[in-house]
């Protein structure tokens, strides 16, 4: 996948997730800081909503990317960052945000928050990711 492609993927990807958020739960995400709490509680309002059929393997994948992308371009517009294809093994490639040394898989940690663990914070995640940056 070219770079350009990619950008423009997770650009349109984060834009679904504020459409699904007003359209849902009548939740503006403005891109801001404070936005990505409002993001831990949506993960969770879906499986209040729709029960089982917000585990199901497709909205469980729709759902983490969709709002993994929000964060990171919520990330890049505070701290900057590009966005990676990683096929390194290629059943299974995935996105992440390379940020200087470091790479943050936010759909990764929706998926924890929403499928493993309902104590785990998306909102701590991208808050330590925030703190890497600026040391």
């Amino acid at each position: 996948m070219e770079q350009q492609e990619l950008n423009t993927l997770m650009s349109e990807s984060a834009k679904d997730a504020t459409v699904v958020a007003q359209e849902e739960f009548n939740i503006e995400l403005d891109y801001s800081q404070q936005s990505i709490a409002l993001v831990d509680d949506l993960l969770l309002s879906f499986i209040g909503k729709y029960q089982d059929k917000a585990l199901e393997d497709s909205a469980v994948f729709t759902l983490c990317n969709i709002f993994g992308a929000y964060i990171g371009e919520t990330y890049k517009q505070h701290a900057g960052g590009t966005w990676r294809y990683d096929q390194t093994d290629p059943k299974a490639p995935f996105v992440v945000l390379d940020c200087k040394d470091r790479s943050y898989a936010f759909a990764g940690i929706c998926y924890e928050r929403l499928v493993n663990d309902s104590q785990i914070s998306v909102k701590s995640y991208f808050d330590k990711a925030l703190h890497a940056h600026t040391q």
